[in-house]
């Protein structure tokens, strides 16, 4: 028996004195209403109505069950608002700054339609992390190593010429190799690309390739970056995607194979899982990336 239910009908045919009217305020027919008060009453071991009165007369157990019948259907309509506000605020996800408005605007209807409406804000890596732990957000894509990742994308040099080679290897842009007069070509790595599983990596190899210092830098931002690359012969570090929407023309890299990944962690609840199950896809348009299996 659904108590609750029950209940309900038991408050809405005392407060109106006739079952026809306390069935119609709870939506049922009569007939349902009768048995659900015939179930409660069998239940509870007492009568709730006297049945040799005309109308709906309360017993004296009924009246003395009715103020708690009544708290106890006005606190689950109460909860049951509260669960209809909670579903329309939206969850604030942390995103990476160089996804695209247009797959951001996807990412979003997307959390529509799966019954996850997001407040989306883009962020660096080091502040996504912190914004989860501080609880600025509920939920953030935090950068991790490709073996640890769900979503994940290959990372390469893209610059304006269109190479006849399909792998660029770092040691070709060392300065001997060049014309002594010729400006020395640079890796841009952007911020969001700053972390040390990326960073780390291309530095090493920047060095024992014998490249100079500054050829494998940081940029400020990515905008930067894209537009140095665009006015020179310099290259920037970036997927695939992330080449095509900037006009580039990209190419693996031959020493390391280095990879951008991603998680989602949330600060408390089930909220990584519901984000992960449910917009998935979407992430990893937004990324470049794909899912994992």
């Amino acid at each position: 028996m659904d108590l609750l239910s029950a209940w309900r009908v038991f408050v809405n045919v005392s407060e109106r004195g006739s079952f026809t009217e306390g069935a119609a305020a709870t939506r049922v027919p009569q007939p349902v209403a009768s048995r659900r008060i015939a179930a409660l009453e069998n239940h509870l071991g007492e009568r709730l109505f006297d049945r040799s009165s005309r109308g709906a007369v309360l017993t004296q157990f009924g009246r003395d069950l009715l103020p708690s019948a009544r708290r106890l259907v006005r606190l689950a309509d109460d909860m049951e608002h509260e669960a209809g506000q909670a579903r329309l605020n939206p969850l604030r996800l942390a995103v990476p700054g160089f996804c695209a408005t247009r797959d951001l605007a996807h990412l979003a209807a997307a959390g529509r339609r799966g019954g996850v409406p997001l407040d989306l804000l883009t962020a660096a890596p080091a502040e996504r992390a912190e914004l989860v732990r501080t609880r600025e957000v509920r939920a953030a894509l935090v950068a991790v190593p490709g073996t640890d990742a769900t979503w994940s994308t290959p990372l390469g040099v893209a610059g304006t010429a269109d190479l006849p080679v399909r792998t660029l290897y770092l040691e070709s842009l060392r300065a001997g190799r060049a014309a002594p007069a010729s400006p020395r070509r640079r890796v841009w790595i952007q911020p969001e690309d700053d972390v040390p599983h990326i960073r780390d990596r291309m530095f090493r190899t920047r060095d024992a390739v014998g490249l100079q210092p500054g050829q494998v830098s940081v940029a400020t931002t990515l905008v930067a970056a894209a537009a140095d690359v665009l006015c020179t012969e310099d290259l920037l570090l970036c997927s695939p995607t992330q080449a095509a929407e900037l006009g580039l023309h990209w190419r693996a890299l031959g020493e390391i194979r280095p990879v951008r990944g991603y998680v989602v962690t949330a600060a408390v609840g089930d909220d990584a899982e519901r984000v992960r199950a449910r917009l998935g896809d979407a992430i990893g348009r937004c990324l470049g990336a794909g899912e994992k299996g």
